[in-house]
């Protein structure tokens, strides 16, 4: 079966504004090198939002504007996980983050394996 873990385990990821979290999001059931990794995220009364993507075999990632600067995608193939970096975190960053799975490229995605999600709550 092809499913994506994330860390966190469940439990709620609580930071300080201005602080880091790096969430990670392993692979089992298959490798990544042929996928494209999404990161999303989920506020609550919100849209989902694509926050980043890494095209594994270019290694190509895209950020979306509220975090660039911000955010670092980096993936460590020979363990099969994707790493998200997130400094200087603001309470607006706070939501439900999940990344997602999609043969090729980000710019051709279609996600059909997503992580359980981690909820990271950023106080002011």
């Amino acid at each position: 079966e092809m499913q994506l873990v994330q860390s966190g385990g469940g439990l709620v990821q609580l930071v300080q504004a201005g602080g880091s979290l790096r969430l990670s999001c392993a692979a089992s059931g298959f490798t990544f090198d042929d996928y494209a990794i999404g990161w999303f995220r989920q506020a609550p009364g919100k849209e989902r939002e694509g926050v980043s993507c890494i095209t594994s075999s270019s290694g190509n990632v895209d950020y979306a504007d509220s975090v660039k600067g911000r955010f670092t995608v980096s993936s460590d193939n020979a363990n099969n996980t994707v790493y998200l970096q997130m400094n200087d975190l603001k309470p607006e960053d706070t939501a439900v983050y999940y990344c997602a799975a999609s043969w090729g490229s980000c710019h051709t995605a279609s996600f059909a394996i997503w992580g359980q999600g981690t909820q990271v709550t950023v106080s002011s």
